[in-house]
């Protein structure tokens, strides 16, 4: 039997929700703080435009293999997508 004044068994459900509920909002709070701070980005300064033509390049594919502009030309021309790695 339980005696004296701390938390018993029944209320420890509740305290578990309360305590992640707590936790998870002021986790998230400096992202909806960052988000709204940021200022917005002008795509037209950054790189290429499309239909623009690129400037050559020589660089490494997935598998290591060098790759060219002439390389990845198709008889219609080519469309190139740049993204950040994934191996981060």
């Amino acid at each position: 039997m339980h005696q004296g004044g701390g938390p018993t068994m029944i209320n420890q459900p509740g305290r578990i929700k309360l305590t992640t509920f707590l936790f998870l909002f002021f986790v998230s709070i400096p992202a909806l703080t960052t988000a709204q701070t940021r200022a917005p980005v002008d795509v037209h300064s950054l790189g290429p435009q499309v239909g623009e033509r690129v400037p050559d390049f020589s660089l490494p594919d997935q598998n290591g293999r060098t790759q060219t502009l002439e390389s990845v030309m198709g008889p219609n021309g080519a469309m190139l997508l740049f993204h950040r790695s994934a191996d981060w």
